[in-house]
């Protein structure tokens, strides 16, 4: 069994998050998948965010989209309530840390003036890059106890494999969620794409039968593999998974030592913020390696 390297939102520790520019890169360096999050704009665009409201770590105001704009500044407000051309004002390749101690801000590389994409423009990045060999995980933000902030699951999980289609990349993707009602949909509307039932302790509750076999339950949801938080994995977890027919890919697994945990009680993939870091591990233990995706050439060459 291969064991893989998921790159999360990217390499978040390397580069700006869920962007064309952190894309680039993590795909240069070398991960089996990519890892990024979605939500839909006010104008139902699919855009690259990990939080439904505009974070103020990730995104800084630069300028409203038009003079007087009455949702100007836009920090803040929810991503559903912003237009694409609203949200594309921002500056999302610079993390302002909070706290002195995010890690991510002392390690990632600022790119100023990075604006906000679309699913499409980083799909089309990758077929770009030729980069058939890297998968696109895309994780659709729904929070079912904010309804006020989340789109329908079933119209949202349309539109995104509708957008997988369009680049051919349906039998080369995975749809991931802690909602549920989504990886459902995914399995009626495309039952050839993976799907990641993504667990964790806060948001378990979001979805109903869940019982002591978590595994079983998200394969009943339409589940191809299980993806919980390191904190949740065990041997009772991973004997359920294995029982349910689930590999497992754990995330967001930062510390090689702890990789090597997770690995030897079985997990198929690591998701992780530092790409670069598990290429080492899997190096020691002579585990197949990606291919790093070499970088674009000028026209004409």
């Amino acid at each position: 069994m291969r064991v893989e390297i998921h790159g999360h939102r990217g390499a978040r520790g390397l580069w700006p998050e869920n962007t064309l520019p952190g894309m680039s890169r993590t795909m240069e360096l070398g991960v089996h998948a990519l890892e990024l999050d979605v939500a839909l704009t006010a104008d139902r665009r699919l855009v690259l965010t990990h939080d439904l409201t505009v974070s103020a770590v990730t995104s800084a105001d630069r300028r409203p989209a038009h003079p007087g704009d009455p949702h100007y500044p836009y920090v803040g407000k929810p991503i559903n309530s912003l237009t694409l051309a609203q949200l594309r004002t921002l500056d999302v390749g610079v993390r302002l840390p909070r706290h002195p101690n995010d890690p991510f801000a002392l390690t990632q590389v600022p790119m100023p003036e990075t604006r906000m994409p679309t699913l499409g423009a980083v799909l089309g990045l990758i077929n770009a890059y030729e980069a058939d060999g890297v998968r696109v995980h895309v994780e659709l933000k729904s929070d079912p106890t904010r309804p006020h902030l989340t789109s329908d699951p079933q119209l949202f999980t349309e539109m995104v494999l509708e957008e997988l289609d369009r680049h051919r990349r349906l039998d080369n993707a995975a749809v991931l969620s802690f909602d549920w009602r989504i990886i459902r949909h995914a399995a009626e509307l495309a039952p050839g794409t993976r799907r990641f039932a993504l667990i964790e302790l806060d948001t378990l509750h979001w979805n109903e039968g869940v019982g002591d076999d978590v595994p079983a339950a998200a394969r009943d949801a339409g589940a191809t593999t299980l993806s919980p938080e390191h904190i949740m994995v065990d041997e009772t977890l991973m004997a359920q998974a294995r029982a349910a027919g689930l590999d497992v890919a754990v995330w967001t697994v930062n510390d090689p030592a702890l990789a090597a945990r997770m690995l030897d009680l079985g997990a198929a993939g690591i998701v992780t913020d530092y790409p670069d870091r598990m290429r080492d591990l899997w190096r020691e233990r002579g585990l197949e390696l990606p291919d790093p995706v070499g970088p674009l050439k000028p026209v004409g060459v």
